[in-house]
C-alpha cells in the first residue's frame, strides 16, 4: 500500500506506553499499557498480517476485555503515520460512537510525539490530517447508506452482532476497503443469538470459507475478571465442574458465579449453574456464545469439553466401528470416524471432500482394509445408500445402512432412529467412567449444535437437519459419523462381529 508506514508494528506495545493515553474504568487518564487480552490480539492479528499481508479477522469476546480500545490505538497509530489512508469506524449505538471518538481526540491530544501530524479539521465524528492527507471517521451503524462512496484502508465494526442493517453496511461500507496488501478490517462483537450477519461469518470462518479468521476470547483470559471468594464458600457442583473444566483458579471461579447471579435473575433461571446469557456475555467456548435463549442443546458442551480432555485407558479389547455420514452435496463434506469402547477418533477421524461417490467409497474401502473394523455403520439417507451398495459389490459383508429417518428400536423414547443414535451418544459422553473424543473445536461446535424437542406422544425428537444445516450454514458431519456409531449394538463372538441387543456381558459399541 503506498505510503506505508516504514515499521511494522513490533513495536506497537511500546509505542501505546509511551505515547497513547485512555480513561480507565475508574475514570482515571493512564498510559496505554495492553492487558492480557489486549496483546494476545494483537499477537494474533500480527501473525495473519504476516502470513497473508493483510488483516481480516472476527473477534468473538466477552463483554469490556478492551478489544475496542485496542483496535482504536492500532489504527490510530497507522492512521497517523501513515500517509493517504483513511480508518472508518462503525459502532451500534451512538453513545459507543461517541465514547470512541473521544478516545481517538484523547490519543491524539495527549500524543507527546512531537511530529505528530496537525489536525487540518474536526468535527463530531472525524479528525483529517492535513500533512499527510490521512484522515479517521467514526459512525453508528443505522443508515444504509454510512461510509458509502469512500476507499478505506482500516476499517473496525464494533459489536457487529447488534448492528441493525447489517446486510446493507455488508455490501456498502464493507465494501470500501479493497483487497490491497496491508488493508485491515477487523469486526468484534458479543454474540447475540445463532442468527445475524456476525454469527453466519464466524461460521463460514470455522469451516474455513472465505478470507476471514476467527479469534475467540474466552472471559477468563481477561485479568479483571476475577474476586476473591470468601472465607469458608463452596461452589454448586454444577459450577465446581465448569470451573474444572476450563481450569478456572478459585477468584476466576466466584467471580463467574457472581457475575452469574444477575445474569440468572434477568434471564429467569436458576443461579446454581452457568444461565444461557451468563454464557453468552461471557462465553467459555466460541460455541456456546452462540447457544442463546431459545436454544436448549442435547448434548452439553461440558460434556464434551470434559471428553477432549480425558485419555481413555486401552480398549483394544473392546469392539472396533466406523461411522460414515455421506454428504448430500451443497458444501457438506463426508466424514468417517471409529470409535472402540470408550475412545472416539483414536484411528482416523477425517472429512472427505469430494462429491465423486466412487472417490468417497475408494477411501471408505481403504480404511475398513487398514482397521479392519467389526462393523461399519454407512448413512443410508439420500445418496449414502450408493456407497452402501458399491462396498457390498466389492465384497465387504461387515456394513450396516442405516437411515436416519428409520423407526427407532425403542420406539416409545425417541422418535426416529437419529434421536435415538445421539441420545446414545449423549449417555455414552456423559457416562461417569469417561470418554475420549478428539480435541476438535469443530466437532464440538457441532456435537452441541443440535437443538431437541418431543413430539405428541412424548418421544425425543431432534433438530431437524434442514433447520440445522440453514442455521450453521452446513450440515453437522462429523458428529453425525459419530452417532452412526450407537446405531447398533456390535459385541464379538469368537472373532466375528455380530449385531445384536445389548448386554451385560458384551463388550458393546455403548461402551467397554
Amino acid at each position: 500500500m503506498a505510503g506505508a508506514a516504514a515499521d511494522d508494528d513490533h513495536d506497537f506495545v511500546r509505542y501505546a506506553a509511551e505515547n497513547l493515553f485512555i480513561r480507565t474504568k475508574e475514570g482515571a487518564i493512564r498510559p496505554f499499557a495492553l492487558n492480557r487480552v489486549q496483546r494476545a490480539l494483537h499477537r494474533r492479528l500480527e501473525d495473519q498480517r504476516r502470513r497473508t499481508g493483510r488483516v481480516r479477522a472476527l473477534v468473538l469476546k466477552a463483554r469490556q476485555p478492551g478489544v475496542s480500545t485496542y483496535v482504536e490505538a492500532r489504527f490510530y497509530r497507522k492512521v497517523a503515520r501513515t500517509s493517504g489512508v483513511r480508518a472508518f469506524i462503525l459502532t451500534h449505538l451512538r453513545d459507543s460512537t461517541d465514547v470512541i471518538f473521544e478516545m481517538v481526540e484523547r490519543f491524539h491530544a495527549r500524543n507527546p510525539d512531537p511530529d505528530k501530524p496537525r489536525i487540518a479539521a474536526a468535527n463530531a465524528h472525524e479528525l483529517l490530517f492535513a500533512s499527510i492527507d490521512s484522515g479517521y471517521r467514526v459512525g453508528t451503524a443505522g443508515s444504509r447508506t454510512v461510509g458509502r462512496g469512500q476507499t478505506l484502508q482500516y476499517f473496525h465494526g464494533s459489536e457487529v452482532a447488534h448492528w441493525a442493517n447489517a446486510a446493507g453496511h455488508m455490501a456498502g461500507v464493507m465494501q470500501a476497503v479493497p483487497e490491497a496488501s496491508g488493508t485491515e478490517i477487523i469486526l468484534e462483537s458479543t454474540a447475540n443469538g445463532p442468527a445475524g450477519l456476525f454469527y453466519d461469518l464466524c461460521k463460514a470462518a470455522e469451516r474455513g470459507d472465505g478470507a476471514y479468521e476467527l479469534l475467540f476470547i474466552p472471559w477468563f483470559e481477561h485479568e479483571e475478571y476475577a474476586a476473591p471468594p470468601p472465607s469458608g464458600w463452596t461452589a454448586p457442583s454444577a459450577f465446581a465442574l465448569y470451573g474444572a473444566l476450563h481450569r478456572l483458579a478459585p477468584d476466576q471461579l466466584y467471580w463467574a458465579f457472581r457475575k452469574n447471579e444477575t445474569l440468572s435473575r434477568a434471564c429467569g433461571a436458576e443461579s446454581a449453574e452457568p444461565c444461557w446469557l451468563f454464557r453468552q456475555e461471557y462465553p467459555a467456548t466460541a460455541e456456546e456464545a452462540f447457544r442463546g435463549a431459545e436454544h436448549d442443546g442435547l448434548i452439553r458442551a461440558e460434556a464434551v469439553i470434559r471428553a477432549r480432555a480425558h485419555v481413555a485407558p486401552d480398549q483394544r479389547h473392546a469392539p472396533l466401528v466406523l461411522g460414515v455420514d455421506i454428504a448430500r452435496g451443497g458444501g457438506d463434506r463426508s466424514h468417517i470416524i471409529d470409535r472402540q469402547g470408550r475412545r472416539a477418533g483414536g484411528n482416523v477421524n477425517r472429512s472427505i471432500d469430494s462429491a465423486d461417490l466412487m472417490q468417497v467409497t475408494g477411501y471408505v474401502a481403504r480404511e475398513i482394509d487398514r482397521l479392519d473394523p467389526d462393523m461399519t455403520f454407512v448413512d443410508g439417507t439420500g445418496i449414502g445408500a450408493g456407497v452402501y451398495d458399491r462396498l457390498r459389490e466389492r465384497g465387504y459383508r461387515r456394513l450396516r445402512l442405516v437411515n436416519f429417518g428409520a423407526r427407532a428400536e425403542d420406539s416409545r423414547r425417541y422418535a426416529n432412529r437419529r434421536a435415538e443414535m445421539w441420545d446414545r451418544l449423549k449417555e455414552w459422553l456423559a457416562d461417569e467412567s469417561g470418554a475420549s473424543i478428539p480435541d476438535d473445536d469443530a466437532l464440538q461446535a457441532q456435537l452441541c449444535a443440535p437443538g431437541y424437542s418431543f413430539d405428541s406422544n412424548g418421544r425425543l425428537l431432534l433438530e431437524a437437519k434442514e433447520k440445522l444445516r440453514e442455521r450453521l450454514g452446513a450440515s453437522p458431519d462429523a458428529a453425525d459419523a459419530l452417532a452412526l456409531t450407537f446405531a447398533e449394538t456390535v459385541r464379538r463372538e469368537a472373532g466375528v462381529a455380530a449385531i445384536g441387543r445389548r448386554a451385560d456381558s458384551d463388550y458393546s459399541i455403548f461402551g467397554a
